[in-house]
């Protein structure tokens, strides 16, 4: 591993031109979860294949993002995995169809996923692992839900979550970019206190879940200040022909 430009980040590999980082929290995280939690392994050592599993899971899931960036001629040179989840540095072109594209790629990872992961949970009960591999079906199990729960998480309608991007690109088709922008920020301030009041009151870790619903809020702002920055990047494009232009020729 070497030291990457990025602050608080290891650089992991490069594989298709796509820089992989991992934040340092990570390892903390990941201590903190295989020490604390009760997993119900007979082995230790599942639960870190437990961990490493939902960092592949996250991983695919940025990657599809990534690549759909790419193929609809943009820009995704990075990727950053967070103890939270990850974060691909995607630069689709600025229309609808491709930010809907790259956007919708990564949950299409996860749908494609659910199938192969419930056929090895057949496979499993075929072999009989349950008796005689009870470790390993469990582990079989608890991916299959943790990819279930990454993608219905991601699905929800709350920007800036995959959900809320998709929705935002819906929206851009109907009324325009700044717009769809403004309002997908603006629901993302309703709905994410809302819903972290709701995890809460379902059993979620209260300190998790408002770390996270902090780190949503914040990029919600971003999608909020961007959209801002268009509206008077777009009235100086109106104003800067009229300066150069100058009076009319007669």
């Amino acid at each position: 591993m070497v030291a990457a430009k990025m602050g608080g980040a290891i650089r992991l590999f490069k594989i298709w031109g796509i820089e992989v980082f991992l934040h340092f929290s990570w390892f903390l995280i990941a201590v903190y979860q295989l020490t604390s939690r009760e997993h119900g392994y007979a082995s230790p050592v599942f639960a870190v294949y437990e961990y490493l599993a939902l960092f592949g899971i996250v991983l695919l899931h940025e990657f599809g993002h990534a690549l759909a960036c790419r193929q609809t001629g943009g820009e995704a040179n990075r990727i950053m995995l967070w103890p939270l989840g990850g974060v691909a540095f995607v630069r689709p072109p600025p229309r609808p169809g491709a930010e809907l594209w790259s956007i919708a790629a990564g949950p299409l990872v996860n749908v494609i996923l659910v199938p192969i992961l419930i056929g090895g949970q057949i496979v499993g009960l075929a072999l009989g692992w349950p008796a005689l591999a009870p470790n390993a079906f469990r582990l079989l199990q608890t991916i299959n839900l943790i990819n279930i729960g990454i993608l219905i998480f991601n699905l929800l309608p709350i920007y800036p979550l995959d959900g809320g991007q998709i929705l935002r690109s819906l929206l851009w088709f109907l009324i325009g970019r700044i717009r769809s922008l403004q309002v997908a920020s603006v629901l993302g301030f309703i709905t994410i206190p809302a819903a972290a009041v709701f995890a809460i009151m379902n059993g979620f870790e209260p300190i998790w879940t408002g770390i996270l619903a902090l780190f949503l809020f914040s990029q919600a702002m971003n999608g909020w200040r961007q959209a801002q920055a268009l509206i008077l990047a777009e009235a100086e494009a109106k104003r800067v022909p009229q300066e150069v232009d100058g009076p009319p020729v007669l």
